[in-house]
C-alpha cells in the first residue's frame, strides 16, 4: 500500500471484502488458527494471535467464529496443516508486490500465484528480491467522525508507544512498530474507540508511479490474487493515478 494513497488502497480492499464477507472470515480464521497452533490459544500470552483476532473484530467477524478457530489451531478439532509462504514479485510497470499465503498445497499456491503474475503483465521473483522494499509497521485507522477529541487520540497513542498520528483524507491512522501494536491498540479501545483497521502490515518505503493503462492491470492483479482462497494479504508500492 503506497504513500499517500495508503488509505484509499485500504477503502478498496475492504470494500471488495464487504461484497465477500465470507471470504472474508475464512482467510481470518486461517490465520487465527495457524497463531493459535504456534503460539498457543491465550492471546494474552500469544501477540500473533491477538493481533489476528483483532483483525477479525475489525472486520465484524462474530465471535463464534474467533472461538472456532482458536480451538481448532489448539487442536480441539480437526483441521487442515497450513504452511506460510510469502512471494514477492514485479507487477506491471515494475511495482513491487509481495503476497502472503496460508495453503495446504504449497505445489498449488506458487502455481496460481505464478499464473496471476504471468497473466497480469508482471513476473514472480525470488526470495527477498522486493521485501527490502517494505517494512512491517503495526496500523489502527479511525474514521474521522469517530474521533471527537483528536488531541486525546494523539496524547493516548504517544504514550503508548505511536511512532505517528495521522489526521488526513477523513481519517485518523495511528502507526506504530509491530512489537508495541498489541498495548497501542489496548490503549485507544479503552477510549471506546472501534479501529476500522487494525492489523500489522508491510509498508513501502518508497512508491513506484503507474501510468493509467498499467495502473489498471494492476489492480487486476491485485483483484485477483486477493480473491484467491490461499493468498492472506497483498502489499505493493504501486502509485496509481486516480489516486
Amino acid at each position: 500500500m503506497a504513500g499517500h494513497s495508503k488509505w484509499k488502497n485500504i477503502q478498496h480492499r475492504k470494500g471488495a471484502q464487504d461484497a465477500k464477507r465470507g471470504k472474508v472470515f475464512t482467510k481470518i480464521a486461517k490465520e487465527i488458527t495457524v497463531a493459535a497452533k504456534l503460539g498457543g490459544p491465550d492471546p494474552e500470552s500469544n501477540a500473533r494471535l491477538r493481533a489476528a483476532i483483532s483483525k477479525g473484530r475489525a472486520n465484524s467477524m462474530p465471535k463464534d467464529n474467533i472461538d472456532r478457530a482458536i480451538k481448532k489451531g489448539a487442536g480441539e478439532s480437526e483441521g487442515a496443516d497450513f504452511s506460510e509462504r510469502v512471494y514477492e514479485g514485479y507487477g506491471p510497470g515494475g511495482a513491487a508486490v509481495i503476497v502472503e499465503c496460508l495453503t495446504d498445497n504449497i505445489n498449488r499456491t506458487v502455481a496460481d500465484v505464478r499464473h496471476a503474475f504471468t497473466k497480469f503483465g508482471g513476473n514472480l521473483g525470488t526470495e527477498g528480491s522486493v521485501s527490502w522494499m517494505f517494512h512491517k509497521k503495526g496500523t489502527l485507522v479511525y474514521s474521522r467522525e469517530k474521533i471527537t477529541d483528536f488531541d486525546l487520540i494523539f496524547e493516548k497513542a504517544l504514550e503508548a508507544g505511536a511512532e505517528d498520528v495521522k489526521d488526513e483524507d477523513g481519517v485518523v491512522e495511528v502507526i506504530c512498530a509491530p512489537d508495541t501494536f498489541n498495548d497501542l491498540k489496548d490503549a485507544l479501545d479503552k477510549l471506546n474507540l472501534e479501529a476500522d483497521v487494525a492489523e500489522i502490515m508491510r509498508v513501502p518505503e518508497n512508491n513506484t508511479q503507474l501510468d493509467a493503462e498499467k495502473a489498471v492491470s494492476m489492480q487486476k492483479l491485485i483483484d485477483w490474487l486477493e480473491d484467491n482462497d490461499d493468498v492472506q494479504n497483498v502489499y505493493h508500492n504501486a502509485e496509481m493515478p486516480d489516486q
